[in-house]
């Protein structure tokens, strides 16, 4: 007997849909759900173009799959539409200015502070794609095949996030929403349904270049393009190697990810906090001090950051990016003890780094024992004035 052709689901029915996803989306923690299509080919150029000028660094799996970044049909076949959804990370004390300020304490980009949001987040996207699943079941409708990704594929989910509505591309090359600001993780569902599609939200970044002046190490070239071997998230997570000494100074006490572009933009002075616990920062990494953090063994690094995004880079890239930020901080016999007795349990990286440190260190103390002697003459000189004596007695 020949084959019963499959029921298609009516344009009224798509919509509903749609709306349902949206509602379960929320039911499921995201902040915002938008729908777009698969056609990006307005990226290709762009993409092609930062790959040319090796903007993306060591990152080679940017490079590794050609064009796929920019066609989620060719990602996974049978893509007709993307789910993309929102999920807020601004944290309670985030404690920005605070961190920033004090150079004997860590910064730490706000996303790490609390779990891993790979895994939360791609399981909240499965479950969106059941209850898709279970929805066009309940219709008498086969199967819907869908994928979740979070950051776990080569897609550009900035792009496909500003097409379906979350936000626009600000001129730091992040998404921006004007009810979220950027503080926000992204996800995505490829799924083979013809659902209707979401507006994208004009930009509105105007004549603002606060994310651009900020930048402690001009990574962001011109507007939108962002060159990732001077961004400081890149030299202190992405880089395997020897972070550049033009560098070194300019990081100060970041010892993972910069927050700056973020921090100084207006959009982002009303976004809300983060409802997932989850993203809350853990009691190790509030009020993180530099030399504790510094003093870790790896069986410590490991306990404290599991769950953690922080625990990809690894103990001796941690250890790495710390020896930098003792390096700017100001002298301290305590700092230059702490660096010289963990000399001997590190490898050639971080050992480079620690000397590059204890250099920074004895500069200061030099310094610091000049401004002392000089402090001291111009005390006694101001007391020889008062009582009437010459300038040198």
């Amino acid at each position: 007997m020949p084959t019963q052709p499959q029921p298609q689901l009516t344009s009224v029915q798509l919509q509903q849909i749609a709306m349902q996803i949206k509602q379960w989306g929320k039911e499921l923690g995201f902040a915002q759900v938008g729908i777009t299509d698969t056609n990006l080919k307005q990226e290709e150029p762009k993409l092609q173009f930062w790959l040319d000028s090796e903007y993306h660094g060591e990152m080679g799996y940017m490079a590794n799959h050609g064009m796929m970044r920019a066609r989620p049909q060719e990602l996974h076949p049978g893509t007709q539409r993307v789910i993309c959804a929102r999920m807020d990370y601004l944290p309670p004390e985030a404690g920005f200015a605070t961190h920033l300020s004090d150079p004997n304490l860590a910064y730490i980009s706000r996303y790490a502070g609390g779990r891993d949001y790979h895994k939360l987040m791609r399981n909240r996207l499965k479950k969106l794609g059941d209850k898709i699943e279970q929805q066009l079941l309940e219709l008498g409708l086969s199967k819907p095949n869908f994928r979740p990704f979070v950051d776990s594929a080569p897609i550009l989910e900035r792009p496909l996030a500003d097409k379906a509505g979350i936000g626009w591309t600000g001129k730091h090359s992040l998404l921006l929403n004007d009810q979220a600001g950027s503080w926000f993780f992204l996800g995505e569902l490829l799924v083979d349904l013809p659902l209707p599609i979401d507006i994208p939200i004009k930009e509105d970044c105007g004549s603002c270049v606060a994310c651009i002046k900020s930048c402690p190490t001009n990574a962001i070239v011109a507007p939108y393009i962002v060159d990732g071997r001077r961004c400081i998230s890149y030299l202190t997570i992405e880089l395997q190697g020897a972070i550049p000494i033009e560098f070194r100074e300019q990081i100060g006490n970041r010892i993972y990810g910069c927050d700056d572009c973020q921090l100084v933009c207006p959009v982002n002075s009303q976004a809300p906090l983060t409802q997932e616990s989850d993203f809350h920062i853990r009691d190790t990494l509030k009020q993180p001090q530099l030399l504790t953090l510094f003093s870790w063994s790896e069986d410590q690094f490991l306990h404290n950051t599991q769950g953690s995004a922080i625990r990809r880079i690894g103990h001796q890239r941690w250890l790495r990016n710390i020896a930098v930020a003792l390096g700017n901080a100001p002298y301290s016999a305590d700092i230059v003890a702490a660096l010289q007795s963990k000399r001997e349990q590190v490898d050639e990286l971080v050992c480079e780094h620690i000397d590059w440190a204890l250099a920074q260190q004895a500069i200061k103390q030099q310094d610091q024992n000049l401004t002392s002697i000089t402090n001291r003459k111009t005390q006694r000189i101001i007391r020889a004035i008062e009582k009437g004596l010459p300038r040198d007695a």
